[in-house]
């Protein structure tokens, strides 16, 4: 019954790398008015992407096969809602062969019995092979997704790249400790690979969300079962075949494509699995805990959603904070878990920033992803795309002010305009729920105390932004806000060995950094007997 509950579960939406390093700065095209976008030329001649599918069958066992039901779905081009592929349809049986391969290759296999130099050296080995192929993976991910281009070549696969370099480091040293224990006994703690891993990706960053969680579950000897998002499922398969080129053993890593209430469902209650792996929307991730603890209470990391505020200070400089809170909320058209989706600005700065903010916003360029220049391309999919539009409407019910943007971009495909409200309530939906799209909400605060207490006042503790030219200031806001990150004067600094996570409904765990792999290792402690010994 669980599973029925589940829409599309375990694919929803819910990333030193800076994308704002890539992208803050890029005034690239302009609007005609202060209200509306011109729509005429919007996403034509769309350009072919320079690519082959050459993949769209499940990953088991080293091998690319058909779903045991022989059905497949499709994926589509977000450009123009196209189909790009059909591809294979897994279910509940298809999760079974699949724990089946990754517990004989756990079990029976030479993965966690490789020494772990040896591990390291697989790992590296395929991120050279990610590295010689960057152009087309990049490729195949703008088209499965609409991200632009430039962002997923430029920003995101250099980092997929050194987020394996950085956990192949880390493969040799995993280690336990020796613990003085009171009296005749010799005590060691040994940390050892949990087993077999479920992991369940989002569609909003298919490639980086495989990295944070395949990087750290292998480098510690585990192996693998993992579910990719309906909408985005090619490059996953593409990636897994190299790490086969690279001398993955057959059974480490399996993928399965398919929908949530069968195959995610299958996966975070199936009794074979050890430990399973989340990014996606809150309301999923409660789904994924209940089904994880009803079958075999196996353990649960959990990257959920977020309303993160960013907090511009009377003492910014206000060029630079409009910028930076625009990417902090139009970057990857909005679909990012941490986006600084609270735009809270003091009240001295208030006028100032709107009309900036405002023409910022439509100055952005919007089209044809794999066109140079282009900062937003289509949000993911029909639904995401009614959603965002859904929000609109309900900020301009609320009589917030709709400052630039508020419908679609083009006709064709799932482009939105950049939307700007001013006068945003904290008790009006578009400053309480996960928009998830190119929508930015504007909040006037008067004072410190003020907007700590409005910026907590969510179940959600993600990340928030900063932005000041007081350190006193900072130090007040970045301990006082109930958030896993807070980035003061940046946003979106994704380096690999930044821990990432969020407190309250956020989700439960960090991924990346040396904390991640916590959630790939058992602790075991093995005691013996000492018969006179020389000290203790």
């Amino acid at each position: 019954m669980a599973a029925l509950r589940i829409s599309s579960l375990l694919s929803r939406s819910p990333s030193a790398y800076s994308v704002s390093s890539l992208f803050l700065g890029k005034n690239l095209s302009r609007g005609k008015s202060i209200h509306c976008f011109s729509t005429a030329a919007a996403v034509e001649e769309l350009i072919t992407p320079p690519v082959q599918i050459n993949h769209t069958q499940l990953l088991i066992n080293g091998q690319f096969v058909d779903a045991a039901s022989g059905k497949t779905f499709p994926t589509y081009d977000p450009r123009t809602g196209e189909v790009i592929a059909n591809v294979a349809e897994g279910d509940a049986e298809d999760i079974n062969r699949a724990v089946s391969a990754a517990r004989k290759a756990f079990d029976e296999g030479p993965w966690p019995r490789m020494s772990p130099y040896e591990r390291s050296r697989i790992l590296l080995r395929f991120a050279d092979l990610a590295e010689k192929h960057l152009d087309e993976i990049a490729a195949l991910e703008t088209w499965n997704n609409g991200k632009p281009y430039e962002q997923a070549a430029k920003g995101e696969l250099p980092l997929f790249v050194r987020l394996f370099r950085y956990y192949a480091g880390w493969a040799d040293k995993i280690h336990g400790l020796t613990v003085q224990a009171d009296g005749l006994h010799h005590v060691q703690v040994l940390h050892e690979p949990i087993g077999v891993a479920g992991q369940i990706i989002p569609w909003n960053f298919p490639l980086m969300m495989f990295a944070w969680k395949v990087g750290p579950a292998l480098a510690c000897g585990n192996t693998i079962v993992l579910k990719t998002a309906e909408q985005t499922p090619l490059t996953a398969l593409v990636v897994a075949k190299l790490f086969h080129e690279a001398g993955l053993p057959p059974g480490v890593l399996n993928i399965v494509s398919g929908y949530g209430p069968t195959a995610g469902a299958a996966l975070a209650s199936h009794m074979d699995v050890d430990k399973i792996a989340f990014t996606g929307s809150t309301d999923t991730g409660k789904i994924v805990q209940q089904l994880a603890a009803q079958s075999n209470l196996k353990s649960v990391t959990l990257e959920l959603g977020g309303k993160s505020p960013f907090i511009i200070c009377e003492d910014a400089d206000i060029d630079k904070a409009v910028e930076l809170a625009h990417f902090a909320l139009f970057f990857n058209q909005g679909q990012c878990c941490c986006a600084g989706s609270r735009t809270f600005v003091h009240e001295r700065v208030y006028d100032e920033f709107i009309e900036k903010a405002k023409a910022r916003a439509i100055r952005r360029s919007v089209g044809d992803p794999f066109k140079k220049g282009i900062e937003q391309g289509p949000q993911i999919d029909p639904e995401q795309f009614a959603k965002v539009l859904g929000y609109i409407k309900s900020g301009i019910e609320s009589n917030a002010k709709l400052e630039c943007g508020g419908g679609r971009f083009g006709s064709k495909g799932y482009f939105v305009q950049p939307t700007v409200f001013s006068n945003v309530e904290d008790d009006m939906p578009i400053a309480k729920e996960e928009i998830f799209g190119p929508v930015q909400s504007i909040l006037k605060y008067k004072d410190l105390d003020e907007v700590i207490r409005r910026a907590n006042a969510t179940r959600y503790g993600l990340a928030a932004g900063v932005f000041t030219q007081n350190i006193d200031t900072a130090n007040t806001l970045t301990r006082a806000l109930r958030v896993g990150t807070v980035w003061v004067n940046c946003f979106d600094v994704f380096d690999a060995a930044i821990p990432f996570g969020g407190f309250k409904m956020s989700g439960v765990g960090r991924e990346k950094g040396v904390y991640s792999l916590n959630n790939y290792l058992q602790v075991k402690a093995m005691v013996t007997p000492l018969k006179n010994p020389a000290w203790l």
